[in-house]
């Protein structure tokens, strides 16, 4: 697989806690030069960053992140900032608990008005795989599925694990034909990348590839 094709599949992520504007303008510009699908950064740094970049480069930010269990309103509104400051595209963390207490019912309506909220921006769902059995994933990937949202996602990156293969397949099994698939976290090598690519993801969540391009060019 071409080195071309993978970097325009990555959400060049910076998410750190401590992430400052000298470091997301960097991955803005990094995004550019490398033609990756989005940067995805903090919501705080939304408005800034797409008054930098323009129409170069998609504008990721995340939602109810990382644990999931603000309330819908305030996801809602979150993303409707969000929105309105120039994003692009919205990765939401689901209600884990919700999900644990089988509230399918108020999961699919929180993620339907959340993407009610994008105003017609991409909604990626983070399911947050490693805290889940197969039996919940396989119940989200119905969920999602049915919810209107565009991408379903592995992980936070924030939690015990990010993305697995064997996670990346399980989605690909189960999914609506229209749903694509975001694979999130512990992706640290170009093959793991073309790895998780051949298993069904159209986009992966990760920064490492970029600094792996980046110190093969020095």
């Amino acid at each position: 697989m071409e080195l071309k094709e993978i970097l325009s599949k990555c959400d060049h992520t910076l998410l750190a806690q401590a992430a400052t504007w000298e470091q997301i303008r960097a991955i803005c510009d990094d995004g550019m030069k490398y033609g990756t699908a989005s940067v995805c950064i903090p919501a705080s740094y939304v408005k800034q960053a797409k008054e930098y970049v323009g129409e170069k480069l998609a504008i990721c930010t995340v939602i109810g992140f990382p644990n999931g269990y603000s309330t819908t309103a305030v996801k809602c509104f979150e993303t409707e900032d969000a929105v309105k400051n120039g994003a692009d595209e919205i990765d939401m963390v689901i209600n884990i608990g919700w999900l644990k207490d089988k509230r399918y019912d108020a999961l699919l309506e929180e993620i339907k008005a959340v993407k009610a909220a994008c105003g017609g921006k991409l909604l990626k769902v983070i399911i947050e795989t490693c805290l889940l059995t197969d039996e919940e994933k396989i119940k989200m990937c119905e969920i999602v599925s049915a919810s209107g949202a565009d991408y379903i996602k592995t992980s936070t990156g924030f939690s015990t694990a990010g993305a697995t293969k064997e996670d990346v397949a399980l989605f690909a099994a189960h999914v609506a034909p229209h749903l694509k698939i975001k694979a999130a976290g512990g992706i640290a090598s170009l093959q793991d990348a073309e790895d998780f690519i051949n298993l069904g993801a159209s986009r992966l969540g990760t920064s490492r590839i970029v600094k792996i391009v980046k110190a093969a060019e020095k």
